[in-house]
């Protein structure tokens, strides 16, 4: 997504939705004319000279009416000032509602104020081209059932490296593709393809004419190629096409969505958002134009106990930015040890004689199916600290389901019960200004080889216990609360 922090959705699909982008792009500067005209911003009242000592313009008014105070340009006005994540969730969420299908980029031009005063028209509110907040709550929670309604969630592929906003629901299944991921429907009416290609002479010109080619029964729509990335449109056989990728470093990333006709009321809008939200590289998306997400206050997760000198394994960013780090129960932690690669932080309590001691398995994997023992967020329990088991299944060196909030750190077993790695849990950034998403977190595994590396770079000797201290009992008596306090 590296567009230099703006990103561009080609909205003419082949579809009357996408038209409207390729004003934009000045690939049809026709249609978008009309679809303006489709929309017509409020009509210019007359205006009457004023004093000399205001040159402002104001409206007049019927005869006997009061007199309004002048709101000259009050969009040119309002959004500059606004905060650059307020202003893309609201294109964001109006790309949701159906009502914008320009650049997710922050910019009012005259497309996003369109696109407001279209939704306040629709919803018989006063065309004023600036949300008022209950109008802004409205577009809010229309765009949240929206991404309900087809699962909408933020993914790390695991085999390209990229990010991307995939419709869950309506793409449940997963398997590899030849250079990517694939995600699909049951029947197929709705696929999704990623794909990376790093070769010798490889660049994005050829992977473009490339991909205009193949398969051969594309009809193209929208064909694009720029500096550092392309996109394509049209149709595939009886399905509909989008593709789009971008290239850094020699390195081309991308994703390919098809569906048939018959789903297009629900995927033509989510395929605009998807082009939004692609992030091929680290850093670029809509996740870095709407900014860090906030870290909560109190933040709660699950450490093992893996020493009996009170060495305890948590998740990294659990730990992140902590002004205080406790162990329920234990007190304060003192943090020995971080490790980017694998997300794991090392920490110990001292003067501990009573915690229990999971011992890391000495084999292999038995299996993808997982067990997690972990302790979740005091919301979710009552405010208990009980901990509890959830299923997963290992895909890659991700999880499926991922677990509830809380289960930062917890132990993962494999079917005989052993210890065969940690949980590292990170809540993806869902561009939507006013909390109006709650983002699903993901989960990857730290198998136990890693941990037992990062145990040796501080000299720190794992449990050792017999082969009756392991399964679900076993790494619940060792799993312990991690409280994290930031100010």
């Amino acid at each position: 997504m590296r567009l230099a922090g703006v990103i561009l959705i080609v909205s003419s699909l082949a579809l009357p939705a996408f038209v409207g982008l390729m004003s934009d792009l000045n690939v049809a500067q026709a249609q978008t004319t009309k679809a303006v005209k489709k929309a017509p911003l409020a009509k210019k009242a007359p205006v009457k000279k004023a004093p000399a000592a205001n040159k402002s313009a104001v409206a007049k008014k019927p005869a006997g009416s009061k007199q309004a105070a002048p709101m000259a340009q009050p969009n040119r006005d309002v959004y500059p000032i606004m905060p650059l994540p307020e202003r893309v969730g609201i294109q964001f969420e109006l790309a949701w509602s159906g009502h914008y299908n320009g650049l997710v980029n922050g910019e009012f031009s005259d497309k996003s104020i369109a696109a407001v005063r279209a939704f306040q028209r629709d919803y018989k509110f006063k065309e004023t081209g600036v949300l008022a907040p209950p109008e802004r709550a409205l577009v809010a929670s229309l765009a949240k059932a929206k991404q309900e309604q087809v699962g909408w969630r933020i993914v790390d592929d695991r085999a390209t490296g990229a990010q991307l906003g995939l419709p869950t629901k309506q793409a449940p299944n997963t398997s590899l593709a030849s250079a990517g991921t694939r995600w699909s429907s049951a029947q197929g009416q709705v696929q999704i393809e990623t794909f990376r290609i790093r070769e010798p002479g490889a660049t994005l010109a050829t992977v473009f004419e490339q991909q205009k080619k193949e398969p051969a029964n594309r009809k193209l729509e929208v064909n694009l190629l720029r500096d550092n990335f392309f996109i394509l449109s049209g149709t595939q056989g009886l399905k509909k096409f989008y593709v789009r990728a971008e290239v850094r470093d020699l390195e081309i990333r991308g994703f390919t969505v098809l569906w048939d006709p018959a789903t297009e009321v629900i995927m033509d809008p989510v395929v605009v958002v998807m082009s939004s939200a692609f992030a091929p590289f680290p850093g670029s998306g809509l996740a870095a134009l709407m900014g860090p997400p906030p870290r909560r206050k109190v933040e709660y997760g699950t450490g093992i106990v893996v020493s009996a000198a009170g060495h305890i394994l948590t998740d990294r960013q659990l730990t992140d930015d902590c002004n205080v780090t406790e162990v329920a129960g234990y007190g304060d932690a003192h943090r020995l040890a971080e490790d980017g690669a694998t997300g794991l932080t090392l920490l110990r309590v001292f003067g501990a004689s009573d915690l229990a001691l999971l011992p890391l398995s000495q084999e292999g994997m038995a299996g993808a199916e997982l067990t997690l023992v972990g302790i979740a967020d005091p919301q979710a329990q009552g405010g208990g600290r009980a901990p509890s088991i959830a299923a997963a299944r290992l895909n890659g060196d991700g999880l499926q389901p991922a677990p509830q909030t809380g289960f930062a750190g917890a132990a993962a077993l494999d079917a005989q019960g052993r210890f065969v790695g940690m949980i590292a849990l990170k809540t993806p950034v869902v561009a939507s200004a006013g909390a109006a998403t709650v983002p699903l977190p993901q989960a990857t595994l730290v198998t136990t080889p890693a941990i037992r590396k990062l145990l040796d770079a501080q000299s720190v000797t794992p449990a050792v216990a017999p082969a009756s201290a392991t399964g679900v009992n076993a790494a619940k008596a060792a799993a312990v609360r991690i409280i994290c306090v930031r100010r």
